[in-house]
């Protein structure tokens, strides 16, 4: 929890300083089928009944934001700075980050959120 909050008030003070992040590049290494088992694995934890993802098959829902060309945000969430490791952390454990969020644990681990992370920043 205190770690959540450390990254929480380190977001706002780079928000309030007038921090510039920039868009968040193509993970490195990603290839076609780490993206691929991503793209599975995104239907799998079910991501499309809550988020709008380019190139899923199943109907979408828009409770949460889309996904598409997440890659071009700044922020994951409104407190971490867009990046291949915190978008892969916030995809395991969104509640240790941000405990009022509505997007649930869903025991995503390490391996799988980084193919996650290589599908969503693909699109």
């Amino acid at each position: 929890m205190k770690r959540g909050l450390t990254l929480l008030a380190l977001s706002v003070l780079a928000g309030a300083s007038g921090c510039d992040h920039q868009p968040a590049p193509p993970q490195p290494g990603a290839d076609a089928a780490a993206r691929l088992r991503g793209k599975a694995l995104l239907a799998a934890y079910g991501c499309v009944a809550c988020h709008h993802i380019e190139g899923m098959d199943a109907p979408q829902r828009t409770a949460g934001p889309p996904l598409d060309r997440i890659a071009d945000n700044s922020y994951i969430a409104g407190v971490l700075p867009n990046n291949d490791e915190a978008l892969a952390h916030w995809i395991m454990a969104p509640r240790r980050i941000s405990p009022g969020t509505a997007m649930p644990d869903l025991g995503v681990n390490a391996e799988e959120a980084r193919a996650m992370v290589a599908y969503l920043y693909s699109q």
